[in-house]
């Protein structure tokens, strides 16, 4: 990543609030500012067509979003963005969540925060090496020599996957190079979309998961737990994906149930000949017969207490095998007691570990039995039929084969029963995971006993350190924490990752020496063990006896991904720039990966810095389709957002994601997004209307000067009371991340200050027949404060609505309303000088009255009010009265309106407020215009 310039922008900040300039500026934070803002153009006809490209080029050219990195860290506000996953597309989903934290940045920018918010790509691991196999149609085989200038035999596959089997065999450099070709187009592509939303990210810095800097800092980070003992590598049984080859760690998980059967075999009891009952057991898995290893009952189940310390001789293979009690094993399921294999499940593991039990495992990394017969078995009755029936099997083939014999042995009671058993699946995988014993790279986190310190309370301490936004997700990771039963399994069989920088001595026989590994200085990083020779041997010697070998392996993707704050925050290569903003402020996250990218990002923080990498945790629910499921590629049920910001506008899509609140599930619906646009569209029209009156008809230019002195009408006061009460409100829903809360505030209120605010103005701010030195103190009231709320609504409405509300700003301010301040109440209250907001709600009601009876009437709402009769509530009376010229004059009241107390009960009070016409004569309607 390259530094982060000082931008001509940020050296020419736009005026403060606290300023009068000639153009541009605000509404001043102190009592009193009088601000001169030139109406440069206002359009005939208004649209928000065009708006993304138009402002995507004007805030790149000038840099409006470019941080500034000679503030100092109180004045910065950091966001750890997350690096979407480079494999193909991007979905509605992304739209959803990276919108709620762009609403998030752009009010603290507004707030007077240097705002770091960079974009990276996260294009390692085997989201990416999935993509590549099927667009180019290739598989990686390490074995296989580079060739330069290699062309695949696709470019493009149109979505459809290539069979396996049809995968042409490429050297490991030569995919890598095909993998760093497709996510760089992948990568351009979701820049295109995320500029068309509307991010305000500094498109200058960008950062990959896979580039130098990202694996210096990632190998940096693992060198450095290797030598404080918080990484080691360790030989043992471990969850396997057998398609992808390759270990997976326990958060990558997910249980699925899966169709099987309970079958009811006999065990046979050692010595005289097997004479007594048959054990049966109840397995779900019989081709692991082969590898069991001992019977396990519970040690207060009374069945089989005559057993323990027994042995029992194993069908079809005869292999004896001891009976022991273990408090794990569960008496109410099946026969209440199990064979324990090595391995089928987790709880064989824990039961191999705890009881000290032998090894024999037969199922091998592809998911086979093992070719050869083992020796366990080599000499007993099944030796034949493991050679013949079982050898180089899959799992699903060994078991037919198995239950086939166990029937024709007897040693099968009753047909097998069909059951669906909960079984873990890798998350992108679609068989059942085995366990197979491998070496691989731990990093501890609290799963296992680590006797120089308790790191399992360290990372639930803090996890209360950080302020979970909403505050119920913090219980996910608290759980995460508090059940995890082991360490960080980090190392993968992959090829496209950043690698383990670690080589092993092979010794004069031959023998890798993994006891001392072979590690390279921070200078020398990154390095890749597979090309590069350690400092001391040359290539030569690779894979020669006295030589050495490189790891093969590469690291979890959620290795490099939990150190994304210290990498975008220049760890140990930008001091300068690390002091600005790390701690961050903010991570924006998914719900689903508190337990990934959440916790590792924790963990590694913790051991690196002694801190948590930021103050807050933003949490996304997730965006479910009709069907009321969670929307995902896997699924096929995504929806592609380009069509979606082309058809409704960016504007309108961002409505709908801002007005789902955090950790909320939301529904992806249309309709909301149409609602977006009418009130982007809205915006538009009363901005228009509200400056206007500042434009010479001549020459479509003006000025209109803000000074809260003018405002003298109480009507014009109470709208801007009102609004000082939604700014106050917005602010503290903002402040506490609650961007929902701010929208439905804010769009409520500008949708009462169109609906009542301007049609009750109207005619007031028009000022018929008086020229602009003729202006009665009543209309100047009213343009003033219409270009007050005007200039206060646009700021509120920025972070959610940024085109329309940037395309108003430029017709009227200087520099960008991204840039401008965040309003503040006080100036808003100033100009109100005390006067009570919900006047304007009851002069809204009271207009609302008079146009339902022209609606009951069925005529136009231009027919004029001869008299009329209004009972008003007592506490809507002062308002009412007080409003009562713009009340005639926007519904047309032409004669007498007389006012009255209601009675109690007379009016609805969810009816226009209760406020009722109880008489009333209407004139004739207007004659209509002709046509043409």
């Amino acid at each position: 990543m390259s530094d982060f310039p000082t931008s001509p922008a940020q050296q020419a900040p736009e005026q403060t609030l606290a300023t009068t300039p000639a153009t541009g500026g605000s509404v001043g934070d102190v009592a009193g500012d009088v601000v001169r803002a030139v109406v440069r153009e206002v359009p005939d006809r208004v649209s928000t067509d065009g708006l993304e490209q138009k402002f995507d080029e004007r805030w790149a050219a000038e840099g409006t979003f470019a941080f500034d990195r000679t503030a100092t860290r109180e004045q910065v506000y950091s966001i750890d963005t997350p690096p979407p996953t480079v494999s193909g597309s991007l979905h509605v989903g992304h739209v959803f969540s990276y919108t709620h934290t762009d609403v998030v940045a752009r009010f603290w920018r507004m707030r007077g925060k240097e705002v770091f918010y960079p974009m990276g790509w996260d294009d390692n691991g085997l989201p990416t090496e999935r993509r590549v196999q099927n667009y180019f149609g290739v598989r990686c085989d390490p074995s296989l020599p580079y060739v330069e200038g290699f062309e695949p035999p696709h470019t493009g596959t149109e979505g459809k996957a290539v069979k396996p089997a049809d995968q042409v065999p490429v050297s490991r450099r030569n995919f890598i190079e095909l993998c760093e070709r497709l996510t760089a187009d992948d990568e351009r592509q979701f820049e295109e979309l995320w500029r068309r939303l509307g991010l305000s990210v500094d498109w200058a810095q960008t950062y990959q998961t896979i580039d130098a800097t990202s694996r210096a800092a990632s190998q940096r980070a693992f060198l450095r737990n290797l030598e404080r003992g918080e990484a080691y590598q360790a030989e043992a049984p471990g969850l396997w994906d057998v398609t992808f080859q390759t270990a997976v760690a326990q958060a990558e998980l997910e249980a699925r149930e899966y169709p099987g059967h309970y079958h009811r075999v006999a065990f046979h009891r050692a010595g005289a000949d097997g004479a007594g009952e048959p054990v049966y057991i109840e397995t779900t898995r019989p081709e692991l017969l082969p590898s069991v290893v001992a019977l396990i009952a519970h040690p207060d189940d009374e069945r089989y207490q005559d057993l323990f310390g027994t042995t029992v001789t194993s069908p079809l293979f005869g292999v004896e095998v001891p009976v022991v009690a273990h408090p794990a094993a569960a008496m109410d399921k099946g026969a209440g007691i199990a064979m324990c294999c090595t391995f089928g499940d987790l709880t064989d593991v824990q039961w191999w570990r705890e009881l000290q039990l032998p090894t024999r495992s037969v199922v091998g990394r592809d998911g086979r039995l093992t070719r050869e017969t083992p020796p366990w078995i080599a000499e007993g009755p099944g030796a034949g039929l493991y050679a013949e029936g079982l050898a180089g099997k899959t799992t699903f083939s060994a078991r037919k084969a198995v239950v086939e014999a166990l029937v024709e042995s007897g040693d099968l009671d009753g047909e097998p029963k069909p059951t669906q058993r909960m079984t873990n699946f890798y998350e992108k995988g679609d068989k059942p995971l085995e366990i197979v014993t491998s070496r691989q790279w731990y990093i501890r986190n609290g799963g296992r006993d680590w006797d120089r310190r308790d790191l399992k309370s360290e990372l639930l301490a803090r996890g209360k350190e950080l302020d979970f936004h909403p505050d119920f997700m913090r219980v996910r990771y608290e759980n995460w924490v508090g059940g995890l039963n082991g360490d960080w399994l980090v190392s993968r069989q992959r090829f496209f990752g950043v690698a383990v920088p670690v080589w092993y001595p092979l010794l004069d026989s031959g023998e890798v020496d993994h006891a001392h590994p072979i590690t390279p200085s921070e200078a020398e990083l990154p390095v890749d063990p597979t090309s590069q020779a350690p400092a001391g041997y040359d290539e030569s010697q690779r894979g020669e006896p006295g030589g050495f070998v490189g790891d093969a392996d590469v690291m979890d993707t959620w290795a490099t991904s939990s150190l994304s704050p210290l990498i975008v925050s220049g760890w140990e290569r930008d001091a300068d720039l690390f002091d600005r903003v790390y701690p961050m402020d903010l991570r924006p996250q998914g719900q689903d990966i508190i337990r990934t990218w959440l916790f590792s990002s924790v963990v590694r923080s913790h051991l690196e810095c002694g801190v948590l990498p930021w103050k807050n945790a933003a949490i996304s629910g997730w965006i479910l389709d009709p069907d009321r499921k969670k929307m995902s590629k896997s699924k096929g049920n995504v929806v592609t957002p380009m069509d979606l910001l082309v058809e409704h506008g960016s504007d309108a899509v961002r409505y709908w994601a801002a007005a789902a609140r955090l950790g909320t599930d939301a529904a992806f619906e249309v309709g909301q997004m149409k609602i977006g646009r009418r009130l982007a569209i809205k915006v538009l029209n009363a901005s228009k209307f509200a400056l206007t009156f500042g434009v010479d008809p001549q020459t479509g230019t003006g000025e209109i000067v803000l000074d809260p002195a003018a405002v003298t009408v109480s009507l014009d006061r109470a709208m801007l009371a009102g609004l000082a009460d939604v700014v106050d409100q917005a602010t503290a829903a903002l402040e506490a991340y609650d961007h929902t809360r701010a929208l439905e505030i804010t769009e409520s209120y500008f949708w009462a200050f169109c609906d009542d605010y301007l049609e009750l103005v109207k005619d007031r701010a028009y000022g018929a027949g008086a020229s602009a030195d003729e202006l009665s103190a009543e209309t100047v009231s009213a343009r003033t404060a219409l270009a007050i709320a005007l200039d206060a609504m646009l700021r509120l409405l920025a972070p959610f609505i940024p085109f329309a509300t940037e395309e108003v700003w430029s017709w009227w301010r200087a520099g960008s309303v991204h840039r401008a301040e965040w309003p503040t109440a006080e100036p808003l209250r100033s100009a109100a000088a005390g006067a009570d907001a919900l006047d304007l709600a009851a002069a809204g009601h009271a207009l609302a009255a008079l146009r339902k009876l022209k609606s009951a009437a069925k005529v136009s709402m231009k027919t004029p009010i001869l008299s009329g009769t209004v009972a008003v509530p007592a506490a809507l009376l002062p308002g009412v009265t007080s409003a009562l010229d713009d009340i005639r004059g926007a519904g047309r009241a032409t004669g007498e309106l007389e006012l009255v107390e209601a009675a109690e009960g007379q009016g609805d009070l969810d009816v226009q407020g209760g406020i009722v016409v109880v008489e009333h004569e209407l004139g004739e309607p207007p004659a209509k215009k002709p046509r043409g």
